[in-house]
């Protein structure tokens, strides 16, 4: 089997349909949105109700604070009510601003509503998403 190298690991991962897409997404987080790859971790690991969690790639903030929930699937995995309640699950813990859910040709991003109640899908992703790190 072939592999890929995870510049976030800094390991080689095994070449699977999600993991080409969580690589190619850190690529577009890193060189086209900006974000530092030292405020990424891929594969980040976290506990909800005594059970562990793996977020497939998570943003932090400059104050080191989760900031971006990136979720990855497979091509042809459709986004459905399931994935979306996978990723509503990760925000009970990670409080972030933004959630991203793609498939490598679907992509969707949820912003965090100012009242802090849930999560409305943006019509359009901003420019420079990492602009709003802040500092």
């Amino acid at each position: 089997m072939s592999e890929l190298f995870d510049p976030l690991r800094r390991k080689w991962v095994a070449r699977t349909p999600e993991e080409e897409v969580r690589q190619a997404v850190i690529v577009w987080l890193r060189d086209v949105q900006g974000f530092p790859a030292g405020l990424m971790e891929s594969e980040y690991g976290f506990l909800y109700n005594r059970r562990r969690y793996r977020a497939d790639i998570l943003v932090f903030d400059r104050r080191l604070q989760p900031f971006l929930l990136v979720e990855c699937k497979a091509p042809g995995v459709r986004l459905d009510a399931k994935v979306v309640e996978q990723v509503v699950r990760y925000t009970r813990v990670l409080a972030v601003r933004y959630v991203l859910v793609t498939n490598g040709t679907d992509t969707r991003l949820l912003q965090r509503r100012a009242d802090g109640s849930g999560y409305d899908c943006l019509e359009k992703m901003p420019e420079k998403l990492s602009q709003d790190l802040g500092g």
